[in-house]
């Protein structure tokens, strides 16, 4: 192996641990990364400082790693001050920064590659702090660091850098949706990895490196900045589907993953990668209402996780005092042995709580049903026998159908009866990731929302789930993985969701308290209307005019 391969090598690797941390729960052990033999003998520095920087990200220390040595070659320096200049001014020299560290005259094309995948690296770990906050979770206890290029300062909110940045966001044409923190981060992890690619394409060393994740990373901005949006941009769906392209070209299939990364890559990672992208394609058609692209997607998403769904009917009891069965739709998966003996070990313990111990309890409904056979049943409230142990990818896939139905079939309680074998299927394997077990749950609860049976059980449902955003456990690391690949809400649109079930159960005063927090006033207004609370409305309204006159949503 000469030296230019030994590098692409070393740069691969970088790239694939930084994918992981989407795909996998990290590494027990930091040392247990392959490297190359003699790597740190025989590499330049750069190379051990991204390797320190991505030990950071895989523990979930986000801005531990925007603190860190190889961050601040990239960043501003530690003395310069930064709140004394406009954000413009701020964004356009570290642009212009990003632009002299990377084509310095003074090094080869392999130091600037490395330099490439630096610079993408923080910024990642910027999106990733950008969705913890707002996402993922845990969000108790965060600490107050606004400027995602001095994440070592703490401060205030600086709450004219944070209105810059959320008008940056709203020129993609559409207002946020909902109250967010920390908008500085996606901005920052944005204009970083548009800088770069905009220096990719003048770069005579592409040809040789082409470093490819970088166009993922920055679908996968594109989607969180879509997400965070009240209304669809065509602006944004313009660049998305350029990047959705270019991924699928690079990742779309099964040779083009196992070409790029080789022997790097586990048993059944290359599947996983190449469903991850279709899934990730399938969420954006979806949300832009593209019905016929989304179905395709998602049926290359099933194909490369090795799975083969059907729907069938199996005679089984629905609730507590049932005594006749009678038929159910019931989820059959069927899967390649080569993708269930090639998990990439992307389950965790089932210990992890979202629905509480007693929620099952709240309705005489099963939350799975009870299939019987030839008369006798078998499996304990669960879909026993019908659907097999499924790796998480295949999980994410089963999902995924669920939007698929939510967009081809009418609003109304058939809708929640079709998505039904899905979810039941879902919660009916011992274990699922944080994130996938959250979409399961917000699935289950539309649907059981709209059904007076099964109401109550889906306010506990949702009180859990919210809850669960703030607690500290799972950790960070293991919240994050398939974030991109399941259409999973916003922490403000899932509190949103939770005040109009609220409403729905006549709690308004709880909704009323989330309404006003997220700064929801046509939802606020709504329910002081309901409790014939008029005045103290417009009252409110005055005093937050008062506070922010230049607020038009407030007008």
């Amino acid at each position: 192996m000469n030296m230019a391969e030994r590098e692409i090598e070393i740069l691969r690797g970088h790239e694939l641990r930084l994918l992981r941390c989407t795909l996998c729960q990290p590494p027990s052990d930091p040392s247990s990364h392959l490297q190359p033999s003699g790597f740190a003998a025989s590499v330049p520095p750069l190379h051990a400082l991204i390797s320190d920087f991505l030990t950071s990200v895989e523990s979930g220390n986000y801005l531990g790693a925007l603190s860190s040595d190889a961050a601040r070659l990239v960043l501003a320096s530690p003395d310069s001050d930064l709140s004394s200049h406009s954000p413009d001014r701020v964004y356009s020299d570290l642009l212009d920064r990003v632009g002299s560290f990377i084509n310095e005259p003074s090094i080869d094309d392999a130091e600037k590659a490395c330099r490439v995948v630096l610079v993408v690296c923080v910024a990642v770990a910027a999106l990733f702090w950008f969705i913890q906050c707002n996402l993922t979770g845990p969000v108790n206890g965060l600490p107050k660091r606004p400027l995602p290029m001095k994440a070592w300062w703490e401060g205030s909110e600086m709450v004219e850098w944070e209105s810059w940045a959320r008008n940056q966001l709203m020129a993609a044409g559409s207002d946020l949706l909902g109250k967010f923190c920390y908008l500085q981060y996606i901005v920052f992890a944005k204009m970083l990895l548009l800088k770069t690619r905009d220096l990719l394409f003048e770069a005579s060393f592409m040809s040789t490196f082409k470093i490819r994740s970088i166009s993922w990373w920055l679908f996968r901005a594109l989607l969180i900045h879509q997400q965070i949006l009240d209304e669809r941009s065509s602006s944004l769906f313009e660049l998305l589907q350029v990047f959705k392209g270019e991924t699928l070209g690079h990742f779309g299939s099964f040779e083009k993953v196992t070409s790029y990364w080789g022997a790097q890559l586990q048993d059944g990672e290359a599947s996983t990668i190449v469903s991850m992208v279709h899934l990730e394609a399938g969420v954006l058609e979806y949300i832009y209402g593209r019905l016929d692209p989304c179905r395709l997607d998602l049926e290359s998403a099933e194909v490369a996780a090795g799975l083969q769904l059907s729907v069938t009917g199996i005679l089984g009891l629905r609730t507590v005092h049932q005594v006749e069965p009678k038929a159910q739709m019931i989820l059959v998966a069927n899967t390649s042995s080569k993708s269930v003996s090639g998990d990439i070990n992307t389950s965790i313990a089932p210990d992890t709580q979202l629905t509480g111990p007693n929620v099952s309890e709240a309705s005489d409904i099963y939350m799975t049903p009870k299939l019987v056979e030839n008369g006798n049943g078998f499996g304990k409230n669960e879909c026993g026998g019908v659907v097999s142990t499924l790796t998480t990818v295949q999980q994410a896939v089963v999902l995924a159908q669920c939007l698929l139905i939510e967009k081809s079939s009418p609003h109304g309680e058939m809708q929640g009866w079709d998505m039904a074998p899905y979810i039941e299927a879902i919660d009916s394997q011992k274990s699922s990731y944080f994130i996938l077990k959250c979409f399961c749950n917000i699935l289950r609860i539309r649907w059981e929302s709209t059904r007076s049976r099964t109401k109550q059980r889906a306010l506990e449902m949702m009180d859990n789930l919210v809850e669960s955003i703030h607690k500290p456990s799972p950790g960070v690391p293991l919240r994050l993985p398939f974030c991109f690949s399941v259409y999973i809400p916003t922490i403000p649109a899932l509190r949103k969701q939770y005040g109009d079930i609220l409403v729905s159960c006549g709690l308004i005063g709880e909704a009323l308290k989330i309404f006003e927090d997220l700064e929801l006033w046509d939802n606020l207004i709504y329910c002081y209307s309901k409790l014939e609370k008029k005045a103290a409305a417009v009252e409110l309204i005055k005093e937050q005019l008062s506070r922010r006159p230049n607020d038009p949503k407030l007008w």
